[in-house]
């Protein structure tokens, strides 16, 4: 599941088997007014950036700023994602007390995913297409890997694998939840220390 070179276009973004959604280094002397998080291949080539809006939306766009998903956030953690011509195109949401253990996608197909920590201590998320928690061990579909790229400003960066069975508009779905994803776990204007 390596990634390659990747493309310029917001299509083929989602055609990468790997991608880094993190938030984009800075200074720790000044005002940061950059977006909010930088997707980029895994050997470093920026593909697009996530602004937010306002604390209800984010909006992917590639770094030319052709918007590719609108992501509206509803409640606490429920999420819609669109395209340009305002479609929905995916929906992720978490329940629970812990909602940063699972996040339940549905992609522009009606697919269901899951995308889940195995522990509160784990820093990997497992994407399958049925819950863990409801029997066997699933197939995994794809892996999210956090990390933290800057202790001392706490800066998060996400290491997006996705496997052969996903096309280009499930992964777009995968890409969008794991901004909601750093969404839960550092909501725009909370403390730096993730949940």
């Amino acid at each position: 599941m390596a990634g390659e070179e990747g493309p310029t276009t917001g299509s083929g973004l989602f055609e990468l088997d790997a991608v880094v959604v993190g938030q984009p280094k800075r200074s720790r002397w000044r005002r940061y007014v950059g977006p909010a998080l930088a997707v980029s291949t895994v050997q470093g080539t920026p593909l697009a950036w996530v602004t937010y809006t306002d604390d209800t939306y984010s909006v992917l766009t590639t770094t030319s700023g052709e918007s590719i998903v609108r992501i509206e956030q509803f409640g606490p953690a429920k999420f819609r994602f669109t395209d340009a011509a305002d479609r929905e195109v995916g929906t992720a949401g978490a329940r629970g007390f812990a909602k940063t253990r699972q996040l339940r996608l549905q992609t522009e197909q009606g697919r269901r995913l899951f995308l889940t920590r195995p522990g509160l201590l784990h820093v990997e998320w497992h994407l399958t297409e049925t819950d863990p928690d409801g029997g066997p061990a699933p197939e995994i579909l794809g892996r999210v890997t956090v990390s933290t790229i800057d202790s001392w400003i706490g800066l998060q960066q996400y290491v997006v694998e996705m496997g052969p069975r996903l096309d280009a508009s499930e992964r777009r779905t995968v890409v969008a939840s794991v901004v909601c994803l750093h969404l839960l776990r550092r909501p725009p204007g909370a403390s730096t220390a993730p949940a």
